[in-house]
């Protein structure tokens, strides 16, 4: 009788541990989800709405990595580059993939207006823009592209080109504020 509940729950530990496996190999298969969603999510990391141990955002995947220890990634959207900009004036940081949850920028909550565009000099964005409380602008730009940015704040100005290829910057921070 002992050897066949021991046996039994050694069946069951194995099938136990099979399923756990079988869903955290799940968990780190890459997740799509439509265009509105995945903008809403980064967001919603980048605003701090949601938590996480840590979410990162590359050019082709955001990664969140829960309290847990569990990490989800999510395709990005196939037409569309995420990049987060943090003018300063003072301080920055170097930073290549951006830290929805971690990056902090100096100028938090500030007004800018942010002028882009593209090689053929057709205008992406002309408007004026908030920074978050992390000190960043976030923007989705057309993916495969080089982009003239100009950014000015009370009388300051810094200007940079940035690209939206495959393993390009998520995390501008080096962009300097000086006087025009």
């Amino acid at each position: 009788m002992n050897k066949k509940i021991i046996s039994v729950l050694g069946i069951v530990v194995i099938a136990l541990g099979v399923y756990l496996f079988m869903i955290n190999l799940e968990s780190n298969d890459p997740k799509e989800m439509d265009t509105q969603s995945i903008k809403q999510l980064v967001h919603d990391y980048s605003v701090r709405t949601l938590s996480a141990e840590s979410a990162s955002i590359t050019s082709h995947q955001l990664i969140v990595t829960n309290r847990d220890s569990n990490k989800v990634t999510y395709d990005l959207i196939e037409d569309e580059f995420f990049v987060s900009i943090a003018p300063y004036v003072n301080v920055t940081h170097p930073c290549a993939i951006h830290s929805l949850t971690g990056c902090q920028g100096e100028m938090v909550d500030e007004e800018f207006h942010v002028f882009i565009e593209d090689t053929a000099g057709d205008v992406i964005i002309d408007e004026t823009m908030r920074s978050q409380a992390n000190g960043f602008i976030d923007l989705w730009l057309p993916r495969d592209q080089t982009f003239h940015v100009t950014i000015e704040h009370d009388g300051e100005i810094a200007e940079s080109e940035i690209t939206t290829f495959e393993n390009d910057n998520t995390c501008i921070t080096t962009m300097h504020l000086k006087e025009s």
